[in-house]
């Protein structure tokens, strides 16, 4: 597959990145800093630096490719931000202009209550981090939600719930539109496995893909 990844330096993006190249995908790494990226896989793909909020910049990044996957996200702690709107708004666009059509964005489940959720998650843990990091979470609420109103593309919104680092263990669970119970931690190598795997399943298009470990 021919595959482009936005945020491919950070934490989840190098594990996607790295597992996307060792199944013998064609990637594109789109990054504003190569510096960032660790240096066994700076010369293994096509790096693109390119402003992700530009959407003529995003247009022929994702141009041709198979599937688009977003691993960007905020950095600003509790402050307010637009970076998950911002983000999501500029790739859509430029994916509407290219003929992109496959779309694959991570979120996180703490700001959505479900009725999978153990109590552990529903009266304490998902609560408690949604007051904490409510300014940043009313970003991530507005991206997704332009993301399930883009029925022009093929879309699927991956929820993990807190990444950890470290290798994978070699298995995730998913849930379609419902969280597996007790849903708790899931390694960024995993996650990074499910994404490669959603993005060839036509049954996750229009869909929530709930990921843990």
């Amino acid at each position: 597959m021919k595959l482009t990844i936005f945020g491919a330096s950070g934490g989840t993006g190098t594990a996607l990145y790295r597992e996307a190249l060792r199944r013998g995908h064609e990637v594109t790494a789109v990054v504003r800093d190569p510096a960032r990226l660790p240096e066994d896989l700076r010369d293994r793909a096509d790096v693109l630096v390119a402003d992700v909020m530009d959407p003529a910049a995003v247009e022929p990044a994702v141009q041709g490719r198979d599937a688009v996957m977003s691993c960007l996200g905020t950095r600003t702690g509790r402050a307010p931000t637009t970076v998950c709107t911002d983000s999501v708004t500029s790739i859509l666009q430029g994916m509407r202009a290219s003929g992109a059509r496959r779309l694959l964005v991570i979120s996180a489940t703490a700001p959505y209550p479900d009725p999978g959720d153990d109590a552990l998650n529903r009266y304490l843990a998902k609560p408690l981090v949604s007051k904490i990091l409510a300014a940043p979470y009313k970003d991530l609420l507005r991206a997704d939600r332009l993301v399930e109103d883009a029925t022009d593309i093929d879309w699927t919104i991956v929820r993990p719930p807190r990444l950890q680092d470290g290798p994978p263990r070699g298995t995730y669970r998913l849930g379609i539109d419902r969280t597996p119970p007790r849903a708790r931690t899931i390694r960024r190598a995993d996650l990074a496995n499910a994404m490669l795997d959603l993005s060839e399943d036509p049954a996750a298009t229009h869909h929530i893909a709930w990921i843990t470990s």
